[in-house]
């Protein structure tokens, strides 16, 4: 049995003959001695650089039991050298964290201790930021980096996460400097090459969308991100579009969107239905009577929602379109929690009509005073039903459905 866990310092290589051997013995003279509690080591994954990365590595294998090597047989990109590397820690080292750290400085060793103090305050995945409070980029970088790196990291955030509550808390998106608890964040599905959009750049997204996906706690640390002085950046000149189409690849994986998604489908059909059902309600013999009735009374505008045909026909239009879309948001939308049996899908079908009176209200209101105000036309009955839906209906179903109609059931 073990007395302490094992952190394994997972350093990608590709032509750092330059930077290896300085960072290898720092680690492990200067700061893997600070570390009592914790087994650590240090493995680099080499990806075949032609510079003889690899053999500089080698010579501190023989000097210090600490460092650990594994040559990839090709170039398989920084993705694919923290994916070896992962799998080599979990199954070789039984790592119980891993850490991602660049070879070059860039990532400061002395901050290797604040992740694990982070681990051992209960938290699964913590991550540099320098967008936070002592965080920063380094001053050496130019306008065109510093733009793309700060632009880069807030649209990757904003597709990802927002409007979530992980929009506020992953501050830096595109960080290289983490600490992941393995089990049972850094699992087969993770490993596996195929699930990997890309082993470039973009892996870092995937990563930490899918480790966030899991329920990893996660925690943020400051990054006084350096300045690279030797060796080949990492950064590809693909690398703006690959965040996006990755960060998108995410938000569409995420069973949550998919569902948003259909939701708005199914709305904009409801749409359809209730813009034709307006119309149709509007042009029938009883509201143009009740049209006549109301240009007859100029003297009762305190009662003209009640008379006003317009506000009927949007409320009977509302009720016809929440009649479509609970059967097609039951087979569809919701399939997962869809309620199949008769009894229960007529019961929830009138829960549903009374849950959605609230949109019935919304559009009687809106449509009636839109036109009452600006006159009863085609088009201003088309204006307010848009106002009506987009700005009140849409937010006011998405919650009664998620939280009563097709509430998921516990476990």
């Amino acid at each position: 049995m073990r007395n302490k866990q094992t952190a394994v310092v997972v350093i990608p290589t590709y032509n750092e003959s330059g930077n290896i051997g300085k960072m290898l013995e720092y680690l492990a003279k200067e700061i893997f001695p600070k570390i009592q509690t914790w087994n650590m080591y240090a493995l680099v994954s080499d990806g075949a650089s032609p510079d003889g990365t690899a053999k500089v590595v080698e010579k501190y294998t023989e000097k210090y039991k600490t460092i650990k090597l594994l040559v990839q047989k090709e170039k398989n990109g920084i993705g694919g050298g923290y994916l070896d590397g992962f799998k080599y820690a979990k199954e070789k080292l039984k790592a119980d964290v891993v850490l991602e750290m660049d070879a070059d400085f860039q990532h400061p060793p002395e901050d290797i201790l604040k992740y694990l103090e982070k681990i051992n305050q209960g938290y699964d995945y913590v991550c540099g930021s320098r967008k936070i409070k002592g965080g920063s980029n380094p001053k050496g970088w130019g306008a065109k980096r510093l733009f793309f790196s700060e632009a880069g990291g807030f649209v990757a955030r904003t597709i990802m996460f927002f409007p979530g509550k992980l929009f506020f808390k992953v501050t830096d998106p595109t960080t290289g400097f983490k600490a992941t608890r393995v089990n049972p964040y850094i699992n087969d599905k993770l490993l596996d090459s195929k699930h990997l959009y890309s082993k470039s750049f973009g892996y870092k997204l995937q990563f930490l969308f899918e480790t966030l996906s899991q329920g990893a706690k996660y925690a943020e640390v400051p990054l006084r991100f350096g300045l690279r002085t030797v060796g080949e950046s990492k950064i590809e000149p693909q690398t703006a579009k690959e965040i996006f189409i990755i960060a998108v690849k995410m938000r569409l994986s995420d069973p949550t969107s998919k569902k948003f998604f259909k939701f708005g489908i199914v709305g904009f059909i409801g749409f359809l239905i209730n813009s034709i059902s307006l119309e149709l309600f509007r042009s029938s013999p009883l509201s143009s009577n009740l049209a006549s009735y109301v240009n007859q009374h100029h003297s009762i505008p305190l009662y003209y929602l009640f008379v006003n045909p317009s506000s009927w026909a949007a409320a009977l239009a509302a009720e016809v379109s929440i009649v479509c879309n609970f059967f097609i948001n039951n087979f569809w939308t919701f399939r997962h929690e869809k309620h199949s049996s008769l009894f229960k899908l007529i019961g929830k079908l009138g829960q549903f009509n009374l849950t959605s009176l609230g949109a019935v209200l919304i559009q009687f209101i809106v449509i009636g005073t839109g036109t009452h105000l600006l006159g009863d036309d085609r088009l201003t009955r088309q204006i307010f039903l848009i106002i009506a839906i987009v700005f009140f209906i849409l937010p006011y179903n998405w919650t009664m459905y998620n939280k009563i109609i097709w509430r998921k059931k516990k476990d």
